[in-house]
């Protein structure tokens, strides 16, 4: 941010499935580092205190665990799919909208094409193969930081 400006606007992630503790860990770090609104998973069976957690995110920043992922997107927020999959847009061309709601599938799967289809917006990060689920989110929240110039340097 520049100056008195202040940035309008939030993030939050949508998990589906995630499948190791580990990633919901670090996807939780991730949330907590680049200042995410919310994280959100459906079918998760682990606590969200697992090592790779240390700063205990889930105690700054609501993590909430539901049945229904698309039930929990916020009021007039954009629900973006995170996916290698035909007609999304590669992350160094993609806009992020002022509130995001970004939806990740597990590693070992896709987010289902149900999900998929409700949301307008598709975006993925052009690598020789896939991402680990917690890379992927660091590198999402860091591209929206840096496009939208969120970044306030530690004192």
């Amino acid at each position: 941010m520049k100056g008195n400006q202040v940035m309008r606007g939030y993030s939050a992630i949508g998990l589906y499935h995630p499948k190791t503790p580990a990633n919901l860990g670090s996807v939780l770090r991730a949330a907590h580092c680049y200042r995410a609104a919310l994280v959100v998973s459906e079918g998760q069976r682990w606590p969200p205190t697992v090592g790779t957690n240390t700063p205990q995110a889930h105690r700054h920043i609501p993590y909430l665990r539901v049945p229904e992922l698309m039930e929990s997107i916020p009021y007039d927020c954009i629900p973006v799919v995170v996916e290698l999959e035909p007609g999304a847009t590669p992350i160094q061309d993609f806009k992020h909208p002022e509130r995001a709601f970004y939806i990740l599938g597990p590693e070992d799967g896709s987010v289902p094409r149900a999900i998929s289809e409700r949301c307008p917006l598709h975006v993925y990060v052009p690598t020789r193969d896939c991402m680990n689920l917690a890379a992927t989110a660091n590198v999402i929240l860091f591209d929206r930081m840096m496009k939208r110039h969120e970044f306030e340097p530690q004192a």
